[in-house]
């Protein structure tokens, strides 16, 4: 959620420019006007921080919970030129590598063996190292929003970003583009932080990029100017409208995306580019913020500047027998049927995975495209209708929200009956003061 992209609000956060999650959702990391801060998702722990006068931080993005990050300058006084890419030491407390380009840097996507850097129309993507190896450059369409994801799994590497057309999204076969590390690097437990020194939490590192350097036959290419392999590439056309908010499932095999108009957020299968799912968030244009799929794709949260978080159902295992009956007529023309509270008549008005439907759906060969949308199964609400980022929470039934006015959410939700959710927990990570 990068704050600097769109317009504030009063009640955000002074200073707050970006909040990121990890690849695995397990910690968040902010951008300020002064430095940047790291948490635990939850329970909700201050993990790093790094805050001076010397200038904004307008993107931050983790690698999983080692002591890397990569950091864009941004705000009144940004700390780094906005064209440059910063990879951060949190151990060391300095710069470790720098890239810098010939216009601003909107997005930047880590894992272990790969750097992706998002330009307005162009990707560039590395083998991740001390000495950065260009792999590929990819041109996009109009991306001032930055939006690209990548796979968190170490078995596959995905990577998804707008396509040359408006609504056209590209999935990249990362491990086509070369050579990837020859030996997994050691896993540390997350508890493993070691000293705390000036406010900064570290923490054992689980990799040290140094150690690693390009086999002989890519570092020739790279340095003769040959071209790299031929990248494994395709197309799926997505929406009519421009995208808004592209999202990857742990390893790779779904991505979700929603357009600018922000009503339908359709999921994808990446190998074969069938359309798995659509979901309707609403009617109302709205902006998306995130979309996240829990850890075994079963689920899929979205939130959006409504204030508003969705969980739909991808998967029908989510649903049992009884709630697998097919939906009745209803009695309201176009009726959108809510969750039934009753057991007598528990399971009508919901689809085979165990959304809610439209009353009519079973006239949808007749009917316009609406009356056979799939709405959430589970929602939640921010009071004061913020910005907010929203994903999983590793506690059973959670989803924990990150919103612009420095305010953190735990709400739980009912696998079962959905509906609306229960705010279970809320703190503020930022004081507006």
């Amino acid at each position: 959620m990068n704050l600097t992209h769109s317009v504030s609000n009063p009640n955000d956060a002074p200073g707050f420019l970006y909040a990121g999650f990890n690849q695995e959702y397990g910690c968040f990391a902010t951008g300020l006007d002064t430095g940047f801060r790291v948490y635990n998702c939850d329970p909700l722990i201050e993990q790093a921080r790094s805050e001076s006068s010397e200038g904004g931080i307008a993107l931050v993005e983790m690698l999983y919970r080692t002591n890397y990050l990569a950091f864009v300058g941004g705000g009144k006084n940004p700390r780094f030129p906005p064209n440059k890419v910063i990879i951060y030491d949190s151990i060391k407390g300095k710069p470790v590598l720098e890239l810098e380009y010939k216009s601003d840097v909107k997005n930047v996507k880590l894992r272990r063996d790969r750097l992706t850097v998002v330009l307005a129309n162009k990707v560039f993507i590395y083998q991740f190292s001390i000495n950065p190896q260009l792999l590929h450059t990819f041109e996009t369409c109009d991306n001032k929003r930055g939006l690209a994801a990548v796979s968190a799994a170490q078995d596959h590497a995905v990577l998804i970003i707008p396509g040359r057309q408006k609504g056209h999204l590209q999935i990249v076969d990362l491990d086509s583009l070369g050579y990837y590390w020859s030996a997994v690097p050691q896993r540390y437990s997350d508890a493993s932080t070691n000293s705390s020194t000036n406010g900064m939490t570290t923490s054992t590192p689980e990799f040290d990029p140094s150690l690693q350097s390009p086999p002989p036959s890519v570092a020739a290419a790279t340095a003769t100017g040959r071209p790299t392999p031929t990248a494994n590439v395709s197309i799926i056309a997505a929406h009519s409208g421009r995208l808004s908010s592209v999202a990857l499932n742990h390893d790779g095999t779904k991505c979700a995306t929603a357009s600018d108009k922000g009503t339908l957020v359709r999921v994808f299968n990446t190998a074969t580019g069938t359309l798995l799912n659509e979901l309707r968030r609403g009617m109302d244009r709205a902006e998306i913020y995130s979309i996240a799929f829990n850890h075994d794709s079963t689920r899929l949260c979205v939130s959006s500047d409504k204030g508003t978080i969705h969980v739909f159902n991808l998967d029908p295992s989510v649903v049992t027998a009884t709630d697998q009956k097919p939906p009745p007529r209803g009695p309201t023309y176009g009726e959108v049927v809510v969750y039934p509270t009753s057991p007598a008549v528990k399971g009508s008005g919901l689809t085979l995975n165990g959304n809610r439907g439209s009353s009519l759906s079973f006239m949808k060969d007749l009917l316009p495209k609406y009356f056979s949308s799939e709405w959430s199964f589970a929602h939640a609400k921010i009071v004061t209708e913020n910005r907010c980022i929203a994903a999983f929470g590793e506690q059973k039934n959670t989803v924990i929200a990150i919103c612009a006015d420095g305010s953190w959410y735990r709400f739980l939700f009912d696998p079962r009956k959905g509906g609306e959710c229960t705010r279970d927990s809320f703190e503020r990570f930022l004081k507006n003061e």
